[in-house]
């Protein structure tokens, strides 16, 4: 059954979330989701290794009750606070004289210079990004394969993540019975959940506002070229509803779903109030007072992303603006950041053609409740795009040694012939 799934696991400060996918002919037959509130998990790291074990033992002890998968390899992703983002750079000489035609071992040999400069103690490379190669005569090539030069230089975009978080996660993962796969930076993983081909084009950014960070991610022309981890997310609203009120936080949370939104808190009559229960008591709270906290924080977290955004692009530049997460879906959130940046915004939903199909015949799970999933069906895209013939030949070598026999023999044969 090794080949036939792919389960995908995003561990989060708020809920654990899994997607498993059954395969069939290396298509997706059915995906099984389970979700459970996270515990031993702050901020992105792990305080209670225990805890943790036994989250991700029950959670997928359900899942494997409902689709019947014995599941031993899971992807898993890796927070935005623990990621870090650098370019490196290398360049080869190709020929001593003249120019001969650029190989796939030649585009894997300035790939492994870029990240062996780019490498450290400290890290461990989650993902290797050509952000653009340049021969003799061109700059910022996609793919140079085939072209004569003779030098060939790349500039590699490296995601990584620090080494005690991958070490502590793999301990917990080994714990709990599984083995980890491949590691996926959740950003980019979710937002390969929402983008399809049309956003491939131009320059395009993806917001995922979380518990406690905002990631932003910018692409042009499908390809990511930065990404930014905004210290804001949903859980700062919440804390600063618990201190105006004086209320434990997990009250203020359901406050902050029940009755926030962004609007003008003079639309709301002075005296309006709601009810909560405090101390086995039922207090009553004014409701303009609650969305006078929520709509400060939200106008904070909105004027950050917007300082993060202008440091790359600007607004005129922009095709199309996606955000995720759960704050996005308060009324008015949407409305309120799209006046900030003072672009369009669109709310990031499921679009990429691998795993929509499958989601449309499964009728039992709402559109909304999807959105809980879009990081572990995010990196069942980007595992199946792995899948996929020809996705990732100036991205890895070939593992097989006959394979690269054969390969070997074919570029040494259009370099003489």
């Amino acid at each position: 059954m090794l080949n036939n799934y792919i389960c995908a696991l995003d561990i989060g400060s708020t809920k654990t979330a899994a997607a498993l996918a059954s395969l069939k002919r290396n298509r997706i037959e059915k995906i099984f989701f389970e979700t459970m509130p996270s515990r031993g998990i702050k901020e992105g790291s792990i305080i209670d290794s225990i805890d943790v074990v036994n989250l991700i033992s029950s959670l997928m002890r359900n899942l494997k009750a409902k689709s019947g998968i014995n599941v031993k390899f899971l992807y898993v992703n890796i927070p935005g606070q623990d990621i870090v983002a650098k370019h490196s750079h290398a360049v080869i000489p190709l020929a001593e004289k003249g120019n001969k035609v650029i190989t796939v071992s030649d585009i894997e040999r300035v790939n492994e210079q870029a990240r062996v400069l780019g490498s450290s103690l400290e890290e461990e490379i989650i993902h290797l990004i050509p952000s653009g190669y340049s021969i003799d005569s061109k700059t910022n090539l996609t793919n140079p394969l085939g072209l004569y030069s003779h030098r060939l230089e790349v500039d590699l975009y490296l995601v990584c993540a620090k080494l005690p978080h991958i070490q502590s996660l793999a301990r917990v993962i080994n714990q709990s019975g599984y083995e980890i796969k491949e590691l996926f930076f959740s950003g980019l993983a979710t937002s390969m959940a929402v983008f399809n081909k049309e956003l491939n084009e131009g320059t395009n950014l993806f917001c995922d506002i979380g518990a406690n960070t905002t990631q932003l991610l910018v692409f042009r022309n499908g390809i990511l070229k930065s990404i930014d981890v905004l210290p804001v997310g949903g859980e700062q609203l919440t804390s600063k509803l618990a201190d105006a009120l004086k209320i434990p936080f997990d009250l203020a949370e359901d406050i902050k779903r029940s009755y926030g939104m962004i609007a003008d808190p003079e639309q709301v009559g002075k005296d309006k109030e709601i009810l909560v229960k405090k101390n086995n008591l039922y207090s009553p709270i004014k409701q303009r007072l609650v969305l006078e906290v929520i709509n400060g924080g939200a106008k904070l977290i909105c004027s950050r992303i917007k300082d993060a955004v202008q440091d790359k692009v600007s607004a005129h530049e922009i095709n199309n603006f996606l955000v995720a997460g759960q704050s996005v879906l308060l009324e008015g959130f949407i409305e309120t950041l799209e006046s900030t940046l003072g672009s369009a915004v669109k709310l990031g939903r499921i679009s990429n053609p691998d795993i929509l199909d499958a989601i449309k015949e499964d009728g039992s799970v709402s559109a909304q409740k999807y959105l809980t999933y879009l990081t572990p069906l995010g990196m069942v895209c980007e595992a199946m795009q792995d899948k996929k013939t020809g996705a990732e030949v100036i991205y890895k070598p070939t593992k097989n040694p006959l394979l690269r026999a054969v390969q070997r023999f074919k570029e040494v044969y259009q370099e003489y012939f």
